[in-house]
């Protein structure tokens, strides 16, 4: 199993939204890096939700509930989109602030390729961040 991040602006599709939907398709990735990253996602593997915009902080993890596939929407076989289901919001909301300050998070694609949308999460930042949050 794998760990990841997926950002999303809350105004367009937010945690929340993925609770009331029970799942949903994570798609509209253009970036070159993150579609890579995203083709290797496999069912099961486990994302951290995060708010961009004015929140900035991961506010639930969700579960990847399908291998990536083309986006039936697009007629592009390169850009792929997975499933996903809400799995638990976190108890406490971890900001990129707190994130930015805490030295366990050196080399954390986050801080360092910060337009990035979907990045994989090391075992260690994944174990720090739940740490944070409460759990």
């Amino acid at each position: 199993m794998a760990y990841w991040l997926l950002k999303s602006e809350p105004e367009d599709y937010s945690y929340s939204d993925l609770e009331r939907d029970g799942k949903g398709i994570w798609d509209g990735v253009k970036n070159a890096l993150a579609l890579k990253y995203m083709r290797t996602m496999s069912s099961g593997d486990l994302a951290l939700f995060y708010h961009t915009g004015k929140e900035r902080q991961v506010v639930g993890i969700a579960e990847v509930s399908s291998l990536p596939y083309p986006d039936p929407a697009l007629n592009d076989p390169q850009r792929v989109v997975v499933e996903v289901r809400p799995v638990r919001r976190v108890p406490q909301p971890v900001t990129l602030a707190q994130i930015k300050i805490d030295s366990h998070f050196e080399g954390f694609d986050l801080l360092r390729i910060s337009r990035l949308s979907v990045m994989p999460v090391k075992d260690e930042y994944w174990q720090r961040i739940l740490y944070l949050a409460g759990e």
